[in-house]
């Protein structure tokens, strides 16, 4: 029996549903996503007009290679991680079990469990036993923006490779540390090493359904062969190839300062601030349940989880006229 689809954030329309109003009425902050994407570039009539061609993904791979430090592979191009995701029952060895860093991204587990894989959640590294043939991180973690530097995580490699397991950590959030990100490492040199990167999140496109899979050469190939021909459309491949080449300190400081923000705003309404990455802050109160539903009667969308009900997640505000409509729906709150 398949588990219940797991709600994620930017379920504008169900909100706007249930509590009144229209959706670009809304202010969605229910997602990690970077509210300020850049200028979108020009994208070739050909990119549009014929199936990607292989010289085109192989542009990409090489941006993305350069992007994310891979020298010793060109990281395969993949409509969005979570189709990827998908298929990592593929790569577990019948009769091992599947450990899951949790709390994290909740399709983890359920795509594993659903394809009859017994899944541990597992709340610390030291808990990864010989039965694992597969171990999932998620770094910079989602929600509670959990850190480990890369020597723990190639500890944790060395541990797992050397019995005959796969590491697959989630670097989702990883753009605004590249320096701390394991995927430079990743290559034929790595064996039993996976590393899922985003291009949504960053760069503010999570529209596209891109992201990027480093590893090794043979397992690369499965999953391009898994995903079929013309996995990644031909504009996707473009646009990716162009923004990563492009000013992507520019990017960084302005979600540095979307940041800085949010968290000025949370301090101001006596909010604690429990964890998060640059792109989110996870709020620990008793009272979440309540605020969430008073900022959605303010039409703003926060993200609440079922397994905490002490926290709410909230995603950066695109400007400051944003950030004071949530200081002012905040205010409002009964405290």
């Amino acid at each position: 029996m398949n588990a219940p689809p797991i709600a994620h954030g930017g379920g504008i329309a169900a909100a706007a549903a249930r509590y009144g109003g229209r959706p670009e009425d809304w202010l969605d902050l229910s997602t990690g996503i970077n509210p300020n994407p850049p200028a979108l570039p020009p994208v070739d009539a050909a990119a549009w007009h014929r199936l990607p061609d292989r010289h085109r993904q192989e542009a990409a791979r090489q941006v993305a290679a350069r992007y994310y430090g891979t020298a010793n592979v060109s990281p395969l191009p993949v409509p969005g991680t979570q189709s990827v995701i998908q298929l990592l029952p593929r790569l577990v060895a019948a009769g091992r079990r599947a450990a899951v860093l949790s709390p994290t991204y909740g399709e983890y587990a359920r795509v594993l469990a659903d394809a009859g894989i017994a899944v541990d959640r597992v709340a610390a590294l030291d808990a990864v036993g010989p039965e694992h043939g597969l171990v999932v991180v998620v770094n910079p973690n989602n929600p509670d923006g959990r850190f480990f530097p890369r020597e723990t995580l190639l500890d944790l490699h060395r541990k797992i490779a050397g019995q005959n397991g796969l590491l697959v950590v989630d670097e989702a959030f990883g753009d605004m540390r590249p320096d701390a990100c394991i995927a430079p490492l990743a290559g034929d040199a790595m064996p039993g090493l996976l590393v899922f990167r985003s291009f949504g999140k960053f760069f503010g496109f999570a529209g596209l359904r891109l992201g990027f899979v480093a590893g090794e050469g043979a397992v690369l190939d499965r999953l391009e062969d898994w995903l079929g021909p013309w996995a990644v459309s031909g504009p996707a491949l473009s646009i990716a190839a162009r923004l990563m080449e492009g000013d992507t300190a520019a990017i960084a400081r302005a979600i540095a300062a979307r940041k800085a923000a949010l968290d000025a705003v949370l301090a101001g309404a006596g909010l604690r601030v429990a964890g998060g990455t640059d792109l989110f802050s996870l709020v620990e109160d008793p009272r979440a349940a309540g605020i969430h539903e008073d900022l959605c009667r303010s039409r703003i969308l926060v993200r609440p989880f079922d397994y905490a009900p002490h926290w709410l997640r909230f995603g950066l505000a695109p400007d400051a006229a944003a950030d004071a409509r949530l200081a002012a729906a905040l205010a409002g709150i009964g405290r």
